[in-house]
C-alpha cells in the first residue's frame, strides 16, 4: 500500500485528491496538512511514501516547505501539484528535490500513474517539462533571464508580481524587510528593469502568475 500526504491550503483540492486515490486498491491517503508549517511537523511525526504538495501556500513557498521536508525526510517522495503552466516552476522544484511535477489540471489517471512511479523510486515529469530541464541543465542560451535568479530571487519576483506589499513578503519569507529589497534590486538587475510596473508586466508576459 503506497501512503500519501496531501498537503494544500484548499480544502475542496484535497477532498478531491481524496476521492481520486480512494477508487485505487493500492494507494491510501494517511495524512493531510493546509499549510507548509503543519505539512512539516506532520512528516516529522508520521511515515509516509508520497507527499503531494502544493507549490503555492499561504504560509511559505512550496520549494522552501520541499527543501525542509527532504532535509528531514530524504527518502520521502514528493509529487510538487501546481496551477502554473509554466515550466521553470517545475525546473526549480526537480532541482530542489522534487522527483515529479504535476499541473492540477491533469487527468486524475494521470495522478494515479505518477504516484506510483515515484513511489517506485522512479521520477514523473512530462515530454515538455523534461525538454525544459534538459535545456536549464545543459546551459540553452535562448532561456528567458528569469531563468538565472536564485530561488529565493524568482520568489520574490512572483511575490511582488502578485501584488504582495514589502511587508507581506517579509512575513511570507522570513525575512527582513531589507534583506527582501536586496532580492528585489537584485532581480531587476537581473532582468534589465528599473521598477516594479515593469517587473509585474515581465511576469505576466512570461506567465510567471496566474
Amino acid at each position: 500500500m503506497i501512503r500519501v500526504m496531501i498537503t494544500d491550503d484548499h480544502a475542496i483540492v484535497r477532498q478531491g485528491l481524496r476521492q481520486i486515490l480512494s477508487e485505487t486498491d493500492d494507494i491510501k491517503v494517511t495524512g493531510e496538512a493546509e499549510t507548509g508549517f503543519q505539512a512539516v511537523k506532520i512528516v516529522r511525526q508520521t511515515t509516509f511514501d508520497v507527499m503531494l504538495l502544493d507549490i503555492s501556500l499561504p504560509d511559505r513557498n512550496g520549494i522552501e516547505i520541499l527543501k525542509q521536508v527532504k532535509k528531514d525526510q530524504p527518502q520521502l517522495a514528493v509529487l510538487m501539484l501546481s496551477m502554473h503552466t509554466e515550466h521553470e516552476f517545475a525546473v526549480r522544484a526537480l532541482k530542489a528535490g522534487a522527483v515529479g511535477y504535476l499541473n492540477k489540471q491533469s487527468a486524475p489517471a494521470q495522478l494515479v500513474t505518477a504516484i506510483r512511479q515515484v513511489a517506485a523510486g522512479d521520477k514523473y515529469v512530462s515530454p515538455a517539462v523534461a525538454q525544459e530541464l534538459a535545456n536549464a541543465i545543459g546551459g540553452d542560451t535562448d532561456q528567458p533571464l528569469y531563468t538565472n535568479l536564485s530561488d529565493r530571487e524568482f520568489q520574490t519576483l512572483c511575490l511582488i508580481a502578485a501584488g504582495k506589499t514589502l511587508s507581506d513578503i517579509s512575513a511570507e519569507m522570513f525575512l527582513s524587510p531589507k534583506t527582501v529589497s536586496v532580492y528585489r534590486a537584485r532581480v531587476l538587475e537581473k532582468l534589465k528593469l528599473t521598477n516594479n510596473s515593469e517587473l509585474i508586466r515581465y511576469a505576466f508576459k512570461n506567465k510567471l502568475v496566474d
